[in-house]
């Protein structure tokens, strides 16, 4: 026995309920129905699906032929569902601060504007972005880039330290993106990571403020506390502003 192709529709009844309708209906107020349905059922719309678009185009069809008219006259809809929308690339420093961001949607190149605390996963809504007017939800990917990377609502980057201060102990500073932090570390801590609270992703909606984790990676070539101290020393006390 045949199996039944999942967008088939072998009843009218089932074609007027994928429809939306509840009854024989012809001109406008079949092509409305059929409109909404089909933009309802879009995969590349939130809550879309790709079966029951492909059944509601059956059902229009099966609709149409048995109203005696052309099957062909479904407006602007094909059997093929539509391409996926691009994905909203971010890098950790956009997520934090959000601002413009360039999409290439199919010929075209949109900027958009990326909320602050957007996260990997999430959707970004894009006004009239669809061929027939519709608005497009584009999934959001934040790619690790500069030396920070997201993992949920939280920051995470490495940081040199001299050795000796990881086996003896003491006060360092870190430069983060949100400008230096001071942490102590004690002698032999182990695992080497920090929390910075408050130093991830903004909170959004219904996500917390997230938090910045620092991988300390003990190294020959890192400066000491006092020679870092020393060399920020030097920065500020310039002969030029010693001068003025």
């Amino acid at each position: 026995m045949r199996a039944r192709p999942s967008s088939e529709v072998t009843s009218l009844g089932e074609a007027w309920t994928l429809l939306g309708l509840t009854g024989p209906a012809e001109g406008a107020a079949l092509t409305a129905a059929f409109r909404a349905a089909i933009k309802a059922a879009r995969p590349d719309q939130a809550g879309g699906d790709e079966a029951r678009f492909r059944k509601v185009i059956a059902a229009w069809r099966l609709v149409q032929a048995q109203a005696g008219q052309p099957a062909l006259a479904a407006p602007a809809a094909s059997a093929r569902a539509p391409a996926p929308p691009p994905v909203v690339i971010l890098t950790a420093r956009q997520a934090l601060e959000g601002g413009p961001v360039s999409v290439a949607l199919g010929t075209r190149r949109l900027k958009v504007h990326a909320p602050a605390g957007l996260r990997s996963g999430e959707r970004l809504r894009l006004r009239g972005g669809a061929a027939d007017g519709a608005d497009l939800h584009l999934p959001v990917l934040i790619r690790a880039a500069d030396g920070l990377n997201v993992i949920g609502d939280d920051l995470y980057m490495d940081w040199p330290v001299a050795r000796r201060l990881v086996e003896d102990g003491g006060r360092i500073e870190i430069d983060t993106h949100a400008g230096p932090r001071s942490a102590w570390i004690v002698a032999g801590q182990e695992p080497l990571r920090l929390r910075l609270r408050g130093l991830g992703l903004p909170a959004r909606g219904s996500r917390p403020q997230g938090h910045l984790f620092v991988t300390l990676i003990p190294s020959e070539d890192a400066p000491s506390a006092a020679e870092d101290l020393l060399v920020r020393f030097t920065r500020v006390w310039t002969p030029d502003r010693l001068a003025a």
